[in-house]
């Protein structure tokens, strides 16, 4: 979407996603270690929850919905993105280690008995 190589919204992922929110007029995540939530005319969010164990298949798909959710509950763009992120990295970061975190087991919203 940004037309440029990974490495270079890597190094500077601030940068791409207000550039992209700018660019298409809305709330942007960028998912990867650190998430980054961008809106036009604030300033950007960086999520401190999350973990490696959110880069396998469908955790994005769960993301999104979780988005989904807070915009239907009523939330502007920009906060349910900001609700929606920290609460799927807090999850993961709660998650047992011994038990396989899933997208499907993700999107039930509950940690497993025995997580802090």
């Amino acid at each position: 979407m940004l037309g440029a190589a990974t490495a270079d919204i890597q190094n500077n992922r601030i940068a791409a996603a207000t550039g992209l929110a700018a660019q298409l007029g809305a709330t942007v995540v960028l998912k990867g270690s650190g998430t980054v939530i961008a809106t036009p005319d604030e300033v950007p969010v960086i999520n401190p929850s999350g973990n490696a164990r959110l880069a396998t298949a469908g955790t994005g798909d769960v993301l999104a919905g979780m988005t989904g959710a807070a915009l239907a509950a009523g939330r502007s763009a920009f906060a349910a993105a900001c609700e929606a992120v920290w609460r799927h990295g807090d999850l993961a970061d709660r998650w047992p280690a011994e038990i396989p975190l899933t997208a499907g087991a993700l999107a039930s919203g509950h940690v497993p008995a025995g997580a802090p």
